[in-house]
């Protein structure tokens, strides 16, 4: 026993990374589910082998079977219009080499898994078999379908790649990993609306280097109209680059994201040390539009990846993202605005600023170092993806939709300031004499 079980532990091992292949059809009062998993993902299972350690290929389906009843069949749940599927049963399993293409389609896969079993002479070993599973259920036709595949338990980390096929033919991919909550297919647009808002609105609250500029912009503000100002200004920048990143108006290399990330850092630093110095709060708008127009681009990165999610709903998903994060930045406003207030009545306002300031400058300038080297690492000779001429012409349609927008602020901001200072100087009658009145 003492000698068996440093060998035991390599037998159970969970395994570090693990792709799940499946497919999702709709049609014919039917859903099937065909998924492929790798076998040594079936962890508390002995599977039997021939020398030298290839699969006894006609033993070791009935294990497989039980392996998927255990291991994958509890952990997926179909949904329709928001009920659970019933009846979604195992209807077959097969053991099949790693090197197939079966899974390019469905059609092929579907032949595949129903087909006569891999070759009992195969030289397969169990660490590099895979795992073809079917389910199938009778569902409507009309309805909306909705998949919760909690499949993290496979690995450390589990990777899915799921393919929807859509009614017409047409196939809707989708790539996530570990668990990502139940995912609808075919949403309709107020479920794509719904789930998007409430992703932009943690997404702001999670995001500290945003909360950290958003800090920076409101800190030496005292008054109503130059907060109005910067705010409206960062979230109308913002809201032009995310939508120029959602439309492919951006470059695809690698080094671009990162860059973005250093320049947000380098936003922090740079409007900390303008509250340290002093500002003047009439071009404090102009600079939280230019450094608004790198958020958004921050935004984008977090938004690219949620975007499968969106179904066929992708421009009304974008405005919901966005109106999440403007939601989640006024919820931000209410609690810090009234708390810089309530601060600087305790201690002096410009001292107390000075020294968040520079707290802040010294937490964005150790990321923009961090951020920095890694840029310096990045590889630039990677290819971009896009033709250069496509991408100048895209970057010279951002920078007049960005001129544009800054020139309409500043005519709004100009009028407001007339609007704000008509209402704060009334018109006083010098004739009156009235002690009260002098």
């Amino acid at each position: 026993m003492v000698l068996l079980l440093p060998a035991w532990p390599e037998a159970h091992e969970i395994p570090a990374d693990v792709t799940v292949q499946a497919f999702v059809t709709h049609g014919e009062g039917r859903v099937r589910v065909l998924a492929r998993v790798p076998l040594a993902a079936m962890r508390d299972y002995e599977f039997p082998t021939r020398e030298p350690g290839y699969l006894e290929l006609s033993e070791a389906a009935s294990p497989a079977e039980d392996a998927a009843r255990q291991w994958i069949a509890p952990y997926l749940t179909l949904y329709e219009d928001g009920d659970p599927v019933p009846g979604l049963s195992l209807v077959a399993t097969r053991i099949s080499a790693p090197g197939d293409r079966a899974f390019t389609t469905f059609e092929r896969a579907y032949r595949q898994v129903l087909g006569p079993p891999l070759d009992e002479q195969a030289e397969l070993p169990p660490a590099q078999a895979m795992l073809d599973i079917l389910f199938e259920a009778p569902a409507r036709q009309e309805a909306r379908l909705t998949l919760d595949a909690r499949l993290a338990h496979l690995a450390l980390r589990t990777q899915t790649v799921l393919r929807f096929i859509l009614p017409d033919g047409s196939v809707r991919p989708f790539s996530y990993k570990g668990d990502p909550g139940p995912v609808r297919l075919d949403p309709h647009w107020w479920e794509a609306a719904g789930a998007f808002t409430l992703s932009g609105f943690f997404h702001i609250l999670d995001g500290i280097d945003h909360l950290l500029f958003l800090l920076c912009l409101v800190l030496p503000v005292r008054r109503a109209l130059p907060l109005i100002s910067v705010v409206t200004s960062f979230t109308a920048a913002h809201s032009i680059t995310l939508v120029a990143s959602a439309f492919g108006l951006v470059p695809e290399a690698l080094w671009f994201p990162v860059l973005i990330e250093t320049l947000i850092a380098l936003s922090i630093v740079f409007m900390a040390f303008e509250n340290i110095l002093g500002t003047r709060s009439r071009r404090r708008w102009l600079m939280a539009f230019g450094f608004g127009l790198v958020h958004g681009f921050g935004f984008s990165f977090a938004l690219s990846e949620s975007l499968q999610f969106a179904g066929s709903h992708l421009f009304t998903s974008l405005l919901a993202f966005n109106v999440g994060v403007e939601l989640g930045q006024i919820a931000v406003l209410l609690v810090l605005v009234p708390t810089l207030a309530l601060l600087f009545r305790i201690v002096p306002a410009v001292g107390g600023a000075i020294i968040i300031s520079a707290a802040l400058a010294h937490t964005g300038w150790h990321w923009m170092l961090d951020r920095g080297e890694t840029l310096l690492r990045v590889d630039y000779s990677a290819p971009t993806g896009s033709d250069g001429g496509d991408l100048m012409t895209r970057w010279l349609l951002l920078i007049v939709l960005s001129a544009a927008a800054a020139f309409a602020l500043q005519l709004a901001f100009r009028r407001l300031r007339i609007l704000g200072s008509e209402h704060e100087s009334p018109t006083v009658p010098s004739s009156t004499n009235r002690p009260e009145d002098r």
